[in-house]
This record gives structure tokens, C-alpha cells and sequence, in this order.
């Protein structure tokens, strides 16, 4: 049997206990501590004795000692391995672990209440169904992208921006489908939009830095910004997006550093900024000199009419770091984004990168880049954008038949997910409890306020789901909503 790895051990050669006890010791300290698990294959005793350099005959007398004490068990033909039953003494020198000092050092609690994953259905917070790639298509990119750079001896380090043909692709898709006036040296490639704007903060923001955000934003950009040390201020919202005579007022008692939106498709709202609010954010910036970090994060996915220009096309004075990304187009385990902006602020995030990873993927940014040039990255996003079209018709009608009349909302023009506003006294807080006791998960609005108390929404991302597997969901979560309501 093949042996992945080699166990390492030190001997005392001139100390009072023999070789072979002390061979079968390091064993049962390797138990004892966690090293070695059950069922764990030991080497063999020809190997053990090689890389320890001594007789075979004294391994053979250490794991014959070992398996007279139940530590070990051999199975012929294929070696020693840890027993699944170890002896009661197993454990008689494990102490009680020291929590860990670094164990809540900035991280959210982890959720590991609610049922097995396997009955769990997600309503996520707007991720795409992985179940479209163009698994065919990705793959041959992926083989040329891997003969190609190992003839060309290009799997070394590379550039920290990103390979320049991706580069010059996602400008090129800027400067024809978005207006943006970019090229190559505007853009750097990321490891996906959150590192994007983490980038941006950790640019732009100095400890003490006053920071905009909207009152109901992306958590992990929140907290993006407030690792760089930022002092945060909520901004209200409606229906028209950002609440631009807010931030106008908030500019005149407080010098903001940056403002972070997403104007596309609001998050967690999903409302689209208008057209006016757009441009007066935009003269904001430059009349009270901020930056604005603009996360486009699923431009491609906008339906109900041709989609608004980003506001980095607004953009002639630099102020603006557009952020977008790859991976909802794909897949999100892909981990492929890109920002653009300036040639002065490109130079930052390659040093940045340099000091967090050095550079992205390679093969990943050669293949997709593969997928641009040739057009079937296009092709893609024109067959799952009419997926996701009829995925949204087909959710809006569910949600009106199963959580009418408790449940309201409007119809987004895109994105992956409904905002759904709750009517009476339904109480959130205990509709998500109730929610995941009955085998779905919905996020509410609490999750993404900018203060603690309830807010009476939830996200209900539809994108990765089915038809049959959304109403599988909903009628759980009527379910669950039947608790506070009665028969709906």
C-alpha cells in the first residue's frame, strides 16, 4: 500500500531505553496526541528502519510491542495501521485543550445550529447555479491554458496585476459594454470582488478615516473597511438607491475619505440608483473630494431593459475604484475578479498583492482569458442570463402563491435574488429560527444593517435553485411562517 507521506520521529541513541521501545514510545505519543489517527497507515518496517537508520528487526520488535498493546493492528499483505480500538490509556495524557487566543480575533461566530447540509435548501444572498458552467468549454480552456504556459516555461511568478492578455480582454469588455475610457494598465485582476474591496480600503483608508456605506450594505465590505481602522456612517436608502441629500448632508459635518456602493443592483435591496442620483454622487465626490468604491458585482445579470452605464464611466477625475467580477459570471469557486481605475491606483493594488499573494492564478486567468477572446464567455452569459430571467419570473410568482399576503416586494430589473418586505407583525428574527428548523435558511435583514435591531426583510437569493427545488423551499417556508400567522 502506498504511503502518502513519512512519519518523522527522533531516537536517543544513548539513552537508557531501548531502540524499539523507544520506536514504539514516539508511536504512542503520536496517538495520544492526535497525530496519528485511527486507521492511519504506519510505514513499512523496511522504510521506518531506512529513514531512522537502524535494523529492520528492531522496527519489526517496536510494532510487534505496539500491537501486543492494542496500538497498532496489521493487515496482511498491506502493513501496520493505528487500531480503530485504542487501549483505555489512550487518552490518560491528554489534557483539555488552552482555547486558542486568536480563536475570536475578528471573525464572525460561526452558524452550526440547523439540520444535516444534505436536507438544508439554501436561499442565499444571490449566488449563481454552478450546475450551467459550460463544463466542456471551461475544461478545454483550462488544457490549453496548462499546455501552453508549461512549454512556455510561464508557470513561475508572474505579474502581480494579472496576465496582460486578461487584462487587456476585461478592458477591452469595459471600454464597448460599460464606457469606461480604460486599457490594460487601468485594470488589475483579483481573487474574486471581496478582495477587490479590500484592496480599495486598504488603499484608501488610514485608522480614523470616515467611511460611507448604505445603511443596509454587504457585510463583508463592511467589515472590510473596518479592519483598515475605518469610522463608519450609514447613509439612508429608497427606491432610488443611495440617498444622495443624505450624503450631501453628512459631507458638510464630516470629512468622508470614501463612499462604497453598489448602485447596480443595491445590495441587499436590490434596487437600481436612477440615472440622477448617479451623476450627483459622482459631483459629490468631486465637490467634497471622497472616493467611491463602486462594486458592480453582477452587472451581467440585468433583464427588464439595456443596463445603466457604471458610474466609473461618469468618472473624469480618477475618483472612482470600479470593482467587478468573474466568478458570478462562472462560478464562484473560480475566484476571478478585476478592478479598474486609475494607472496610479493599478500600481498600488500590484503592491498590495504582491505583499498578501504575490499574484493570482495563472492557468484560471489564462483560461478564462481564452474564454473572452474566443467569445464563449459571451455566449455564456446570454444563455444563463435568460436562465436567470425566467428563474426570476418563475420565483416572483412562487413567492406571491406560497407567502401572500405576509410577504411583499418589487420586481428587481436583475441580480439573483428578491428583496422581500414583511407585512404585519411577522417577527423576522423568529421566522429565520423557525425557517431553519423546518430545513431552509434565509437571511435577514438584520444581517445587513448597519445597527443592531430587526428589520422586517429578508434576501431570498433564487439563482442556484430550481424550479422544483424553490418551491421545495418555499413551502417550508410557509411553514414556518404558518407559526406566527395561522393557516395562510
Amino acid at each position: 500500500m502506498l504511503r502518502r507521506w513519512t512519519l518523522t520521529m527522533t531516537l536517543d541513541r544513548n539513552g537508557p531505553l531501548p531502540v524499539h521501545l523507544q520506536i514504539a514510545q514516539a508511536v504512542i505519543d503520536g496517538i495520544q496526541s492526535g497525530r496519528l489517527l485511527p486507521g492511519t497507515p504506519l510505514p513499512g518496517s523496511r522504510t521506518l528502519a531506512d529513514s531512522l537508520g537502524v535494523n529492520r528487526k528492531t522496527v519489526v520488535l517496536a510494532y510487534d510491542e505496539l500491537h501486543a498493546q492494542g496500538w497498532v493492528h496489521t493487515q496482511s499483505k498491506r502493513g501496520a495501521f493505528v487500531s480503530a480500538q485504542l487501549p483505555a490509556a489512550a487518552d490518560a495524557r491528554r489534557q483539555p485543550a488552552d482555547r486558542c487566543p486568536l480563536a475570536d480575533v475578528g471573525l464572525p461566530a460561526s452558524d452550526s445550529d440547523g439540520p444535516a447540509p444534505g436536507r438544508l435548501i439554501e436561499f442565499s444572498d444571490g449566488v449563481p447555479d454552478t450546475r450551467l458552467i459550460p463544463f466542456d468549454v471551461l475544461s478545454r480552456a483550462y488544457r490549453h491554458a496548462l499546455i501552453a504556459t508549461a512549454r512556455a516555461n510561464r508557470l513561475a511568478y508572474g505579474d502581480p496585476r494579472g496576465c496582460a492578455p486578461l487584462r487587456q480582454e476585461i478592458a477591452a469588455m469595459l471600454r464597448l459594454e460599460r464606457g469606461l475610457d480604460c486599457g490594460e494598465h487601468h485594470v488589475c485582476a483579483v481573487r474574486g470582488s471581496q478582495m477587490g474591496i479590500f484592496l480599495a480600503a486598504r488603499m484608501l483608508v488610514r485608522p480614523g478615516d470616515h467611511v460611507a456605506l448604505e445603511q443596509l450594505s454587504y457585510p463583508p465590505a463592511r467589515a472590510a473597511f473596518a479592519s483598515c481602522g475605518a469610522v463608519l456612517h450609514g447613509v439612508p436608502l429608497d427606491g432610488s438607491g443611495l440617498d444622495t441629500d443624505a450624503l450631501e448632508a453628512l459631507c458638510r459635518r464630516q470629512r468622508l475619505r470614501a463612499v462604497f456602493v453598489t448602485p447596480h443592483h443595491q445590495f441587499p435591496t436590490t434596487v437600481t440608483m436612477s440615472a440622477e442620483r448617479r451623476m450627483r454622487l459622482v459631483e459629490l465626490a468631486r465637490r467634497f473630494e471622497f472616493a467611491i468604491v463602486e462594486d458592480d458585482y453582477d452587472h451581467e445579470f440585468h433583464f427588464a431593459h439595456r443596463p445603466m452605464l457604471p458610474l466609473a464611466s461618469m468618472d473624469h477625475g480618477g475618483r472612482v475604484i470600479h470593482i467587478g467580477s468573474l466568478s458570478k459570471v462562472l462560478a464562484p469557486g473560480l475566484r476571478l475578479g478585476y478592478i479598474a481605475a486609475s494607472p496610479d491606483v493599478i500600481r498600488r493594488c500590484a503592491a498590495e498583492i504582491t505583499l498578501i499573494d504575490r499574484q493570482g492564478n495563472a492557468l484560471t486567468e489564462l483560461a478564462v482569458t481564452e474564454l473572452m477572446h474566443d467569445g464563449e464567455l459571451k455566449r455564456h452569459i446570454r444563455r444563463v442570463r435568460r436562465i436567470y430571467q425566467s428563474r426570476l419570473a418563475d420565483a416572483a410568482d412562487q413567492v406571491r402563491a406560497a407567502l401572500h399576503p405576509h410577504v411583499d416586494f418589487d420586481l428587481p430589473g436583475g441580480g439573483l435574488a428578491l428583496w422581500l418586505k414583511l407585512g404585519g407583525d411577522i417577527d423576522i428574527d423568529r421566522l429565520a429560527a423557525d425557517a431553519l428548523e423546518e430545513g431552509v435558511r434565509i437571511l435577514p435583514g438584520s444581517q445587513f444593517a448597519d445597527r443592531p435591531g430587526p428589520v422586517p426583510a429578508f434576501r431570498l437569493g433564487y439563482g442556484s435553485l430550481d424550479s422544483t427545488e424553490l418551491g421545495r423551499g418555499l413551502a417550508r417556508l410557509r411553514s414556518a411562517l404558518q407559526r406566527q400567522t395561522g393557516p395562510l
